[in-house]
């Protein structure tokens, strides 16, 4: 069974590291979902009339446990990658996830590792997770206003605890924390200046995505993206920013810093601005499946070939393949009609 699993991996012969694509770039940053459950429900990536309480979600036993995450990511980390991201679902979800992080920390060659969650629960947890070894938080947070926020959380958790938790991530030294928002024309987009005039002066940094096509059941439009160059314009016209370089190659969000010195606010712009050429990264999903690129339709199983007893060496050939071969460029891509195609959900393999 071993063998047939493994054999189209290794039909080329002999075991190499991961240095290139095809796209000639390397891979330096995996992200790691380790639930895909949530306890929100936001419209645009886990709508209630879809994940309503009898949907079925994955099984403990389907999901990877602590030592297979930690046996992938010691492979992954072996042929290149230095920055791990837990995100979900929603990661805090995840029973004892301090004890994974405290192991995650210990991987010869991993030198940063950050979580992604939506707040509510990071109040209390943030202590636990700085002391396990921890870097990093960044919070999604698409609206202050109690209404709004409510629309864009389905409806799920209060404004004051997302707030609460951020200061307990702060305390903690969870920092720099950064705050991810979507902005979605029509329904939040007034948000942004009033997010940024909340944290401005606080050391949280304010990154703004353009709302994408992320899987199928948004039912994403162009015309309720919010360009970011748009948002600069009307931030820069109240607090006056500045570009700045990027902090490291592949960085996704473009950096700009008020002039004033308070601070600094990003943009994350893939869809007007699409910066697939220096993309680094590779996320697995928490039922092992590999995906490089988070438009993608499918994923490769390495869950499968693991349990199996699939050596350390045969599992990097599997995945040495796939990165090798890969040439995802979607959000290049997007305009052209033959990209109608289905995608993997947000919520399945983190944002």
């Amino acid at each position: 069974m071993l063998e047939k699993i493994i054999k189209p991996y290794i039909s080329s012969g002999g075991i190499q590291g991961i240095t290139r694509d095809r796209l000639d770039r390397s891979l330096q940053d995996l992200r790691i979902s380790v639930m895909d459950r949530c306890n929100f429900r936001c419209p645009y990536c886990m709508p209630e009339d879809k994940y309503h309480k009898n949907f079925e979600f994955l099984g403990s036993s389907q999901r990877l446990s602590f030592e297979e995450i930690l046996s992938l990511t010691r492979i992954f980390a072996a042929m290149g990658v230095k920055k791990l991201r837990l995100t979900g679902g929603e990661p805090l979800l995840r029973a004892n996830l301090p004890d994974l992080i405290g192991d995650l920390s210990c991987i010869d060659g991993i030198d940063d590792i950050a979580l992604t969650t939506n707040g509510v629960l990071l109040a209390q947890h943030a202590s636990a997770l700085k002391a396990a070894g921890l870097d990093r938080v960044t919070v999604s947070l698409d609206a202050l206003d109690e209404k709004v926020f409510s629309l864009m959380s389905g409806g799920r958790g209060r404004i004051e605890r997302v707030l609460e938790g951020i200061d307990e991530a702060i305390a903690a030294g969870l920092t720099p924390i950064k705050i991810n928002t979507v902005l979605q024309r029509g329904i939040n987009e007034h948000q942004a200046l009033e997010l940024v005039e909340h944290f401005r002066g606080t050391g949280v940094i304010v990154r703004f995505i353009e709302y994408m096509d992320v899987g199928t059941i948004n039912h994403w439009h162009a015309s309720e993206t919010v360009p970011s160059r748009e948002l600069v314009e009307k931030i820069n016209s109240k607090w006056p920013i500045r570009p700045v370089a990027q902090n490291y190659h592949g960085e996704v969000a473009v950096r700009y810093q008020f002039d004033d010195g308070q601070g600094e606010v990003g943009f994350v712009s893939s869809v007007s601005e699409p910066f697939c050429g220096s993309c680094t990264r590779a996320r697995l999903s928490s039922d092992g499946r590999l995906f490089t690129c988070l438009f993608a339709s499918e994923g490769l199983d390495l869950r499968e070939p693991l349990r199996a007893g699939a050596s350390r060496e045969e599992l990097q050939t599997i995945i040495n393949s796939c990165w090798s071969d890969r040439e995802d460029r979607y959000s290049e891509q997007r305009a052209d009609p033959s990209n109608g195609r289905k995608k993997i959900e947000m919520y399945y393999i983190g944002g």
